[in-house]
């Protein structure tokens, strides 16, 4: 671990937000070691204080904790102002329970990655690198959880003008992806071959700025997740409910 730590070639900065000074300081000193390539730029403790370090310092990733001054869920409401404010900030949620809602709505909120208080600190170092890279950060069952909700809903993708972004046979591909099929599987669902799949990815991905099925089965996710008056997701009937081509 340590030696692919130190391969790291890039220093991230990030900027924690927690719910006391105690935490914050039990996360910092994770980084303090050269090895882990990370900076601290700054730790806040409530969310106004972090969105307000977030857009002054603009880090490579931000470390925010689910639960802060308000409540066990006030870590989400960042995460929509952050997404709203589309900044080269990349957020991590730190959650300390596993409940497939929480999962669920820390990616439709907008986290590029959730990491889970009991791991370790070389996860949480991981991840941060993983997600500065561009990567999604996201275990299989994450992903299952939201492969689960993406297939009850419609994949059709629109820039804000309304223009669909994808032709009828991308949309196809996509709802396919999103319902967990292998290339080859896709191939004998379209009537294609696996060659021909693999196009239809890479024009997709390269539409939607995305470069690997997690980060497709993602942005499908936060474009399409319906909301609820609270903030939370919602199942089908409205109640709250690996990588490359």
């Amino acid at each position: 671990m340590q030696d692919r730590l130190q391969s790291w070639s890039s220093v991230v900065t990030v900027v924690i937000a927690e719910a006391n000074q105690l935490n914050c300081q039990l996360v910092e000193s994770v980084f303090r070691p050269k090895r882990t390539r990370v900076e601290v730029l700054a730790s806040a403790i409530g969310s106004q204080q972090a969105l307000a370090l977030v857009k002054e310092r603009e880090p490579d990733v931000a470390i925010i904790s689910a639960q802060l001054e308000y409540g066990p869920l006030d870590g989400l409401q960042i995460l929509r102002e952050l997404r709203s404010l589309q900044l080269k900030t990349r957020p991590i949620l730190l959650l300390g329970s596993r409940e497939r809602e929480l999962v669920i709505d820390a990616f439709r909120c907008g986290a590029r990655g959730v990491v889970f208080r009991d791991e370790t600190p070389e996860t949480l170092t991981k991840s941060i690198h993983a997600v500065h890279r561009g990567q999604v950060w996201a275990n299989s069952q994450h992903l299952g959880y939201l492969l689960d909700v993406l297939s009850q809903m419609p994949v059709r993708l629109r820039d804000a003008q309304g223009i669909e972004l994808l032709s009828k046979r991308e949309g196809e591909v996509v709802r396919l992806v999103s319902e967990g099929l292998t290339n080859r599987a896709i191939s004998v669902e379209l009537g294609l071959s696996e060659h021909t799949v693999r196009n239809y990815l890479f024009r997709i991905f390269d539409k939607l700025g995305v470069s690997t099925r997690v980060e497709l089965v993602l942005y499908c996710f936060q474009a399409r997740q319906p909301r609820s008056q609270n903030g939370r997701s919602e199942g089908p009937n409205g109640n709250n409910g690996s990588n490359g081509a």
